[in-house]
């Protein structure tokens, strides 16, 4: 019963109050009002209450009406958007009034206005209590001095409650609203800027503000409030804490280049290396103390791993140059010495460079990442259409240095088979496959298999082919080759493993 009687006498106390009172809800709709405000107004409560408050308030006639409006409005906004009171030292509203016959008028007025917000134990604004004051009478005593005294200076009385303290509270007005839109632009580019900013309290660097990009930094955790080695522990160790440490104590700002961090990048995900470009630079007061620092940089990552990967792939391509020069020289040699006729040797050498051609161009679009064995085998088996050839097989990617040697591999067989086998007869086929064995230690197993063609023996000497193709398996694949010959066809069966890149 005592506290439904002390209820009883708040709710006495407001609606008793001689100066208008109306409270909002955090939708700006009527939540409550005393009888003072219903008075000034000349409304009821009934067609008050849940009503958007700005209706009432968007009333009146002309441009002043509405600026006065959208004052009021920001006025509002601003206690929910800082949970702080705001005050209108002069506002004007004119309040509707009956006229002649029934017609509505409008009766100048002015009013003070202080917004205080109620705020819930959740830290939320619930409401806002508007309290007004009524000071018509102050300007029109300010106005009544003025006509008296239109050619004389201001007098004394004047200064004090007419013109003097009105201008006064007029331009402090102004230059708040000034002031509070200019905030509000510095605070939306601080926001919207493309890099990190973030601003660092304290000797502790308490997160007071941090912007979209660093948010996305750091995997979009909560970090306002809290110090940097409570809200990104993962620092420890990596000297960050230490840089903002010695700029705090020294005044001297830090720049970092290209500089590695492990930060958890996504949303309760793993750390990810990354590199930012980045500035702290110290924060200080009028009398020149360090109140904190200001972070500001941008995530360098994709360039830095750009340029790593172009000097990888500078350094694997003089690599490459270097063996594909080797492989063209063996080639060459070994060529001339099976072909004693110029033009011979010209077509066989040129045929051999072309394979070679046909399996770096692969390579290259794949930026000399790899090459799918399909891929490899259709390169050098086209010439000779693709319904004699018949290829099976899972999908396997290959190294560079595996695709190379497999490509001169496959170009020799193919060849082979179209000067003497299957594929010197119309009706011959080739068939291809291969598999993946033993997933622990991946070994390719590759099956060539001639059929339809011309019987076949092994041959009297081993030529440039058989040695080629001996060399690539055994010593630069690390793997085994057989071969066999029958009158159903010449057959090769190839194993290496996958795991092991070529020298």
């Amino acid at each position: 019963m005592r506290t439904l009687a002390k209820t009883i006498d708040l709710v006495a106390a407001f609606d008793a109050s001689p100066n208008p009172y109306m409270l909002l809800d955090d939708q700006l709709r009527y939540a409550g009002m005393n009888q003072a405000y219903l008075d000034v107004t000349q409304r009821r409560r009934s067609d008050l209450i849940g009503r958007p408050a700005m209706e009432m308030f968007d009333a009146g006639p002309g441009e002043k009406a509405a600026e006065n409006a959208r004052q009021l409005l920001s006025s509002f906004q601003k206690v929910l958007e800082t949970g702080e009171s705001d005050h209108l030292a002069v506002i004007h509203y004119a309040i509707p009034v009956p006229g002649v016959d029934g017609e509505v008028v409008y009766e100048d007025r002015y009013w003070s206005c202080s917004h205080t917000p109620i705020i819930d134990a959740s830290g939320r604004v619930t409401h806002i209590l508007q309290h007004t004051t009524d000071i018509t009478e102050l300007e029109k005593l300010r106005r009544q001095v003025a006509r008296q005294r239109p050619n004389k200076t201001t007098s004394a009385l004047d200064s004090m409650i007419g013109g003097g303290v009105f201008r006064r509270a007029m331009t402090v007005q102004a230059d708040n609203r000034r002031l509070a839109n200019e905030r509000k632009q510095l605070l939306d580019m601080f926001m919207q800027a493309p890099g990190f900013v973030a601003v660092l309290n304290g000797p502790n660097h308490i997160f007071q503000l941090i912007n979209g990009a660093y948010s996305q930094l750091i995997g979009h955790r909560d970090v306002t409030g809290k110090a940097i080695r409570d809200a990104l522990p993962e620092l420890s160790g990596q000297g960050y804490y230490d840089f903002l440490d010695d700029v705090y104590a020294t005044g001297e700002p830090f720049h970092g280049r290209q500089s590695p961090v492990q930060l958890q990048h996504t949303p309760n995900g793993p750390l990810e290396t990354r590199y930012l470009d980045f500035m702290y630079q110290p924060i200080r007061d009028q009398a020149g103390e360090i109140l904190g620092i200001f972070v500001q940089g941008h995530d360098v990552t994709d360039t830095v791993v750009a340029a790593e990967r172009q000097k990888l792939m500078i350094d694997e391509l003089n690599h490459r140059v270097k063996n594909t020069l080797a492989t063209v020289q063996s080639i060459a040699m070994q060529t001339a010495r099976s072909h004693e006729d110029p033009r011979s040797f010209a077509e066989t050498f040129q045929s051999r460079i072309l394979s070679l051609s046909h399996t770096h161009d692969l390579l290259t679009q794949s930026h000399w990442e790899g090459a799918d064995l399909r891929a490899v085998l259709e390169h050098e088996t086209e010439a000779h259409g693709p319904n004699r050839l018949s290829l099976n097989g899972p999908n396997v990617t290959l190294d560079p240095a595996t695709a190379v040697s497999l490509g001169m591999i496959f170009h020799e067989l193919a060849t082979n088979a179209a000067k003497y086998g299957a594929l010197s007869a119309g009706d011959g086929r080739v068939l291809v496959d291969w598999s993946v064995a033993d997933l622990n230690a991946p070994r390719l197993d590759i099956r060539w298999r001639e059929t339809g063609g011309p019987a076949v023996s092994p041959p009297d000497r081993r030529g440039f082919g058989s040695r080629l193709i001996e060399r690539n398996v055994r010593h630069d694949l690390a793997g085994t080759v057989e071969r066999h010959y029958s009158g159903d066809g010449f057959t090769a069966e190839i194993s290496i493993p996958l795991t092991k890149e070529a020298e």
